[in-house]
This record gives C-alpha cells, sequence and structure tokens, in this order.
C-alpha cells in the first residue's frame, strides 16, 4: 500500500484542501475519518501562508495560460490542486496522488510517489 510505503520514509501530512476533500468523500463521517487519520498516522497540516498562497497562484496562472496558448478551452482543474502541490513543495519531500501526469507537468521538482491505494 503506497501509505504503508510512504509512513516508513518519514511522516504523513495532508494540508487543509486534502483534509476537506476526504472529509467530504462519499459515505465518510466525521469520527470515521478522525479514525483513518489515526489509524494512518496521518498529520493535517493547517498552517499556511503567503508563500504557499503565491507559489500556488503563480502556477494555477502558467496552467491557464498554457490552456489558453493551446486553444484548449477554459481551465479545467481546480485552484486546490495548485494548493496541494505547493503545499506538497514547501511542507513535504513527495505528493501521493492518483494525478501524476498534471502534477508532473505543473510542478516538475516536486516527487510524486505511487498513487495506487491498495
Amino acid at each position: 500500500m503506497a501509505l504503508e510505503q510512504a509512513r516508513e520514509n518519514g511522516a504523513l501530512v495532508i494540508c487543509g484542501a486534502v483534509y476537506s476533500e476526504l472529509l467530504a468523500h462519499p459515505g465518510m463521517s466525521p469520527a470515521l475519518f478522525m479514525q483513518f487519520l489515526a489509524e494512518t498516522g496521518i498529520e493535517p497540516e493547517f498552517e499556511t501562508g503567503r508563500q504557499l498562497w503565491q507559489e500556488a497562484g503563480v502556477r494555477y496562472a502558467k496552467y491557464s495560460a498554457r490552456r489558453k496558448r493551446a486553444k484548449a478551452g477554459s481551465v479545467r482543474r481546480l485552484l486546490a490542486d495548485f494548493v496541494i502541490g505547493a503545499h506538497a513543495l514547501m511542507y513535504a519531500d513527495r505528493l501521493i496522488t492518483f494525478d501524476a501526469t498534471d502534477f508532473r507537468r505543473d510542478f516538475p521538482e516536486l516527487l510524486i510517489a505511487p498513487g495506487k491505494l491498495q
């Protein structure tokens, strides 16, 4: 399992956006979510700052401009993805995601861990 492998390499942390996304998952309750965090050892990290929001905004702007130049229409990704990527750059040494292609393109310096959670 990707989480077990990641935990062997260090602490697991999620930003506020991921916290909210996981809590909103169908069938998730606050109690079940707190149990999941405790069992996996994942620590939510809610403290952000101007630098994180600035990094996310700059990367989102580059993504938007790239789509416009490619005449690919309006943006298809959410700003939250860029907050998650910026958070990983600032507070972690890798990112576990199911969307590795987009994160590799928009955060090329970020190590992307396999996103299979079996």
